[in-house]
Order: C-alpha cells, then structure tokens, then sequence
C-alpha cells in the first residue's frame, strides 16, 4: 500500500522579494563657498583735504594679502564692482540710449575713443613675425601716458597730484608695458580707475548702469582692438582650463544682464544663430562669441571647457552666482593677481602692508619679470618668484589670436578645425 504524501507547498514569495521604490534623485552636494552678497557702498569721501599719492604696490607678501583680505580697501572693492553688476540686472545694452548719459559718461567715452585712435596710429611691426606680444604696444603706451593728463583735465580733475593718482589706474588698464601682456589684473585696473572717480564724486550711483553698458563695453572694444592688433600674451593664463584668456568681468556683468531673461539659457552659447542676434545687446553672449573667433578649433568644449561646464547651469540665477564667487576666488583671494594691484590715496592699504622700497623691489611697470613676492622661511625673508599655477617656473603663453590671424593669412583658417572625435 502507498503513501500519500501531501502536495508540496509553493511558498509565498511576496514577501520576500523587496518592495519596488522609485530611485530618489540624489541632492547635489552644497557649494562650500558662500555665494558674496554685495556689501553697502559708502559714499564718496571728502577729498578737500586729501594728500594724494602715486599708487604703488603693497600685496609682497602673503601676509599683506590677508591683510588685504580683511581690509575697508577689499570691502570697497567688492560694494562697487557688485554694485555695478546689480545695476544692469536684466537690461541689455541696447537699453540705455546714448542721450541719457551723464556729461561724465560722455567723457570718459570720448577718452576710450581717443585711445583706440592711438592704436590705429601705431600699427603693430609685423616683420617680427611673432605669436608673442608686438613691441610697438610699448609706443602705444607711451602715447597714451604722454595725453592721459589732458584727459583727466577733460573730466574735472585740476591738481596734477590727483592726476598723477588717477591716471596710473587707466594707464596700467591696458596692459603691462615690460611684459606686453594682459589679464583680469588690467581689467581690474580700469574698474579701479572708476572707483576713484566715484571716490573724487566725478561720476555717481546714478551712473552705474552707464558704466557698466557704454563705458565698460567700450572698454571691452578697446582692449579686443589692442589685443588683436599687439598680440598680447594672456598675463597667467591656464590655457583651456580657464575662463577666458583675458577678460572675466563680462561674465559677471553679462549674466547679471541675462538673469530673468525669459528664452535665452545658459545653453544657448552653443547656439550660434543665438550668439549672431543677441551678442550686441548682452556681454556674456558677446565674449562667447569673440572667444569662438579668436580659436582655431571649433567648439567650446575643447577650446573653452570651463565655459562649456557652465553652461549646464540650471539658470542664469547659478551662472551669476558662481561668476560672483570666483570673482572672489580667482581674483581678488588669488596672490598671483592682486600681487600688481595698487593702493593710493583713494584706495588705500592698510597699516602693516610692505610697501616697495622696504622690501627692495622695483615698481610694477619696471619689474620685468613681475612675479615676486616676500616668503619667510625658518626667519629669513627672500624674495619667492610665483605665478597663478602656485609654483616658481613661469610659463610665457603666446596669444590665441595672434594664431588664430596667423592661420588666416596662411589660409589654413578660412575654417575652424574640427576635432577628429568630434
């Protein structure tokens, strides 16, 4: 007789399978650097009394820069230049009509004129045939030191020793005369330059949206005059992996422009048509734009990555805000830039800095090499050579547009190159 055995039981497995969850989007991490509020802007000192000096360098040593870093000077810095940029939240170029400009707008204007008419009259010397900086922009220079004050008489200014303060700004905005090159440094020169005729109550708040639309853009149309027709060599540059060769400031001010705009993205840098259309009327499109021409690669993505990264940003909103940290971060906090910056009368230093002749250095315009500092070690002081790469061995990088018309006049640049990947 057979047994029966029961039917196997078939287990239940609902149970032990785990519960199907969505994937939950992982938050992105939190950006360590505070994102810089713009700190109130004082009003303009009274300068009745004022001694006035020539600016001379004072950030020699690491010690003076965190000096520097704590000081009213930095605070100062950051409320205008912020200031300037809040100014033109959201207003294109095209905004401001040329007769709404202050006197003084119109004269700063007419200086940025007249400089770019002594570019034209000193043509670079081509038979030197060099992707490094032309010689001849130390003529350019010349002419421009030999007029500056009569341009400053044009503005209000009669004591030459204000003139002698002033002017220094506005010359060393153009670029270094020994190294014939050119970096956010001289940029940031020139916006000191306007924080001392703010300071010297010349132009006002209420010119800030002319600042940064008509002066700064000429300004900008200037400098690509001066680079395109002297070569100069990117002062620090990191190659590809920085944000421009040059500039940084149409950045900060372009995305203050383009903030809420309702259909142009931070994307739309790839988009040529978009580039075309809106490139006059919003800065960070324009430099984008120059970039794209001054390469002689197609694509942002090898020739400018930085840029390409950023345009991945969500909105405008994090573009200005990560251009107002590394504002910060890379110019302001970097030794290797604010090692040229000049303090004065207007913008002073602070009590403790070095100055030159204590430490024993030449001035700025004839420090040829331009890359000292002061380092203490184990008690002794020396003097430490640096550039912005943190190490003693500085690297001269010849200019992008100078290879760029090179490669026209070859004809090999009738078309960019494309990477073979691509």
């Amino acid at each position: 007789m057979t047994t029966q055995h029961p039917p196997s039981m078939i287990p239940n497995l609902k149970d032990k399978i785990p519960k199907l969850e969505p994937r939950r989007k992982r938050p992105q991490p939190a950006n360590p650097l505070p994102l810089p509020d713009t700190p109130a802007l004082l009003s303009p000192p009274d300068t009745s009394s004022q001694v006035f000096q020539v600016p001379t360098r004072r950030i020699l040593s690491t010690r003076d820069h965190e000096l520097f870093l704590s000081s009213p000077t930095y605070t100062l810095i950051l409320a205008f230049v912020f200031g300037l940029s809040d100014a033109v939240v959201d207003t294109p170029i095209s905004a401001l009509k040329d007769d709404s400009c202050s006197p003084a707008i119109r004269s700063i204007l007419s200086i940025l004129d007249e400089a770019e008419a002594l570019v034209q009259a000193t043509p670079p010397d081509d038979s030197e045939g060099s992707r490094f900086g032309n010689k001849i922009f130390r003529t350019f220079l010349d002419k421009a030191k030999a007029v500056s004050p009569s341009w400053h008489h044009r503005l209000g200014l009669s004591s030459q020793d204000a003139i002698s303060e002033v002017e220094t700004y506005l010359n060393n905005s153009f670029g270094n005369r020994s190294r014939i090159d050119y970096g956010s440094g001289h940029e940031l020169n020139f916006m000191i330059w306007l924080l001392c005729l703010y300071q010297l109550e010349i132009v006002t708040r209420a010119d800030f949206k002319g600042l940064v639309l008509k002066v700064f853009v000429r300004y900008l149309e200037l400098m690509r005059t001066i680079q395109s027709t002297y070569y100069l060599e990117p002062a620090g540059s990191h190659g590809v992996w920085g944000l421009d060769d040059y500039q940084f400031l149409p950045f900060l001010f372009g995305a203050s422009q383009l903030l809420h705009h309702p259909f142009i993205t931070p994307l739309a840098i790839h988009q040529e048509l978009t580039l075309e259309e809106f490139g006059n009327d919003y800065m960070y499109l324009g430099q984008v734009s120059f970039v794209n021409s001054t390469k002689t690669v197609k694509g942002l993505r090898w020739h400018s990555p930085m840029l390409d990264d950023i345009s991945s940003a969500k909105s405008w909103g994090k573009v200005e805000g990560g251009m107002r940290r590394m504002f910060v971060a890379e110019v302001l906090r970097k030794l290797p830039v604010m090692q040229h910056f000049l303090f004065g009368s207007l913008v002073p230093a602070v009590e403790g800095m070095s100055t030159e002749a204590e430490a024993g250095m030449l001035n700025e315009e004839d420090d040829i090499e331009g890359e000292s500092i002061i380092v203490e070690h184990n008690g002794v002081k020396h003097v430490h050579n640096l550039n912005s790469w943190g190490d003693c061995c500085g690297i001269k990088v010849p200019s992008a547009i100078a290879a760029a018309q090179a490669a026209r006049k070859s004809g090999a640049g009738e078309t960019l190159r494309r990477i073979p990947f691509d």
